[in-house]
C-alpha cells in the first residue's frame, strides 16, 4: 500500500458511520492518479484538506459533489495552492457540549477569564452563550441548543452551577474571522459536506459569535503564552483551554507550554482544560489541570466532534 492509498484508506475508515459522501470519495481517491498531480505532500491530514477544499468550491457554486471530476479538470490549479497554504480549521461548537462541564468543575465565585489555546474562529470561546441538555438536566439560556449522547452523564449538581465570562481571548496560528463572508465559508468548508446538522450548528453559532466576537490574536500560542499569562483580569479566574491543537506540537514545543503554565501558576493560580496531547482510540480524553499545586483529573472521553461524551470515564 502506497502513502496516497493509505491516508486516503485511513481517513474513509473515520468517516464510515459518519460522512457516507466522504467515506465514499475517500476510497475512490485513494487510487486516483490526479491526487499525485496535485499533492505536493501527503501529510497524514492531506485527505482534509483536498475534501475542504473541494466542499469550499461547492459552497461558492463553482462546483458539485455530483461530478468531482469536473472539479479536479477545471480547479488542479486551486486545489494545489488550497492544499498547499492553507491549514486545517476545524472549530467544530458541539465540542462545547463535552466541555460545559469541565468548566463547571471550576466554578466558584469568581468570574472566569477565559484564554483559548488554538481558537480558529473562536466560537468555543462562547460556550457559555449557548444551551446544553443531557440526561441529568440543562443549563443555559442561548438560542443555539448543544445535545448529544451522554453514556457517563454529569451530576445535576454540577448543572446547578454558573458562571460569570468577563473576557474572552484567543490565539491562534491563522484565526477566522467570521464576520466576515469569506471567513464564514472557509469554515464551513471543512465541516463534512453531508453532516447537514452540523452545518447548521456551525452557521448559527457564526450568528452568535458576530454578535460580539471574542478577542482573537494571530501568532505561536507557545511563544505568545508567558505574557498573555501575565495579562490577567483582577478578581477573576484564568481558565486556560484547549481542543486538539497540542497534537500538533512536537516535544519541544509541549514542554515550553507546559513550562509557561507551571511558572505562570506559581505567580497566581490557574487552571488547564484540555484533550491531551493524543487522542483515544475512539476519541479525546478530557482533563482539568490545576495550577500550582491543584494537580490533574482526568474527566471523562468525548467523541472527537464533541457527538457523544462518556462523563467519569
Amino acid at each position: 500500500m502506497d502513502r496516497q492509498e493509505e491516508i486516503f484508506t485511513r481517513q474513509a475508515s473515520y468517516c464510515d458511520g459518519r460522512s457516507p459522501l466522504y467515506a465514499e470519495l475517500c476510497r475512490r481517491l485513494a487510487e486516483d492518479p490526479r491526487v499525485d498531480d496535485i499533492a505536493l505532500d501527503l501529510g497524514w491530514d492531506f485527505p482534509l484538506r483536498l475534501l475542504s477544499g473541494l466542499h469550499y468550491l461547492v459552497l461558492g457554486g463553482d462546483a458539485s459533489w455530483d461530478d468531482v471530476d469536473a472539479a479536479f479538470d477545471e480547479h488542479a490549479a486551486f486545489l494545489e495552492r488550497w492544499t498547499t497554504d492553507q491549514d486545517v480549521q476545524t472549530n467544530e461548537v458541539q465540542r462545547s457540549w463535552a466541555l460545559l462541564p469541565a468548566f463547571l468543575t471550576l466554578a466558584d465565585d469568581r468570574p472566569f477569564d477565559l484564554l483559548e489555546l488554538g481558537p480558529s474562529a473562536g466560537l468555543n470561546l462562547m460556550w457559555d452563550r449557548y444551551r446544553y441538555r443531557y440526561r441529568t438536566g440543562v443549563w443555559g439560556d442561548g438560542e443555539l441548543e448543544l445535545a448529544g449522547d451522554d453514556r457517563g452523564s454529569p451530576p445535576a449538581e454540577l448543572l446547578a452551577r454558573r458562571v460569570e465570562v468577563v473576557r474572552r481571548r484567543g490565539v491562534d496560528l491563522n484565526p477566522v474571522d467570521v464576520t466576515t463572508d469569506e471567513g464564514a465559508r472557509l469554515l464551513q468548508a471543512f465541516v463534512w459536506a453531508d453532516q447537514a446538522a452540523r452545518l447548521e450548528r456551525l452557521r448559527r453559532a457564526i450568528d452568535a459569535v458576530r454578535r460580539d466576537p471574542p478577542q482573537l490574536m494571530q501568532g505561536d500560542y507557545v511563544d505568545a503564552l508567558p505574557s498573555l499569562l501575565r495579562n490577567r483580569r483582577e478578581g477573576a479566574q484564568l481558565v486556560v483551554f484547549q481542543t486538539a491543537s497540542t497534537m500538533y506540537l512536537d516535544k519541544g514545543a509541549a514542554a515550553r507550554l507546559q513550562a509557561a503554565l507551571d511558572g505562570a501558576g506559581r505567580e497566581e493560580p490557574l487552571a488547564f482544560v484540555t484533550t491531551g496531547r493524543a487522542p483515544d482510540d475512539d476519541g479525546f480524553g478530557l482533563e482539568v489541570h490545576r495550577f500550582p499545586d491543584g494537580g490533574s483529573e482526568r474527566l471523562g472521553v468525548f467523541d472527537f466532534h464533541g457527538e457523544w461524551l462518556d462523563w467519569g470515564r
